[in-house]
C-alpha cells in the first residue's frame, strides 16, 4: 500500500501480495486495522501515515527520526569536551558548549516524547 500510494481493494492487495484467497487479506487488514496501522476510506485500505510521521523505516526497525540528531549531539558534544577542548578556556568556548549542550537536551526530549506517545 506504501508503494502503490493510492487506496487499494481487498482483491488488489491480494494479487500483489499473490495470497490465496481475498478472506486471508481480510484477516491480515482487520488485524492491522485493529493496532492502527492502517484505515478503510470508501471500501479501500490505506496506511495511516500518521503513524510513520517523524519516524524512519531502516529494515524492519521504525525509529525516531530525532534519535539521529541526538546521537550526533552527542558525539559533537563528546569531541568538543576532548578533541576540540582548548588550552585556555574563552567566552566562545562556553557559548559551543552549552549551545550543543542545549540542541541536545532538545533531541533527546523529542526523541522521549515521540517514543512515549506511542507513535512507533
Amino acid at each position: 500500500m506504501l508503494k502503490a500510494n493510492k487506496p487499494l481493494g481487498i482483491r488488489e492487495i491480494q494479487r500483489e501480495l499473490k495470497f490465496s484467497s481475498p478472506s486471508l487479506v481480510q484477516y491480515h487488514l482487520s488485524k492491522l486495522e485493529d493496532e492502527g496501522l492502517v484505515r478503510k476510506e470508501l471500501g479501500n485500505y490505506v496506511v495511516n501515515r500518521v503513524l510513520l510521521n517523524g519516524c524512519i523505516k531502516i529494515s524492519r526497525f521504525v525509529v525516531p527520526r530525532y534519535l539521529f540528531y541526538s546521537v550526533l549531539m552527542a558525539i559533537l558534544l563528546v569531541s568538543e569536551l576532548t578533541i576540540l577542548k582548548p588550552e585556555i578556556f574563552s567566552r566562545e568556548y562556553y557559548f559551543y558548549v552549552a549551545a550543543t549542550v542545549i540542541a541536545l537536551l532538545i533531541f533527546c526530549y523529542e526523541t522521549v516524547r515521540v517514543l512515549v506517545k506511542g507513535s512507533l
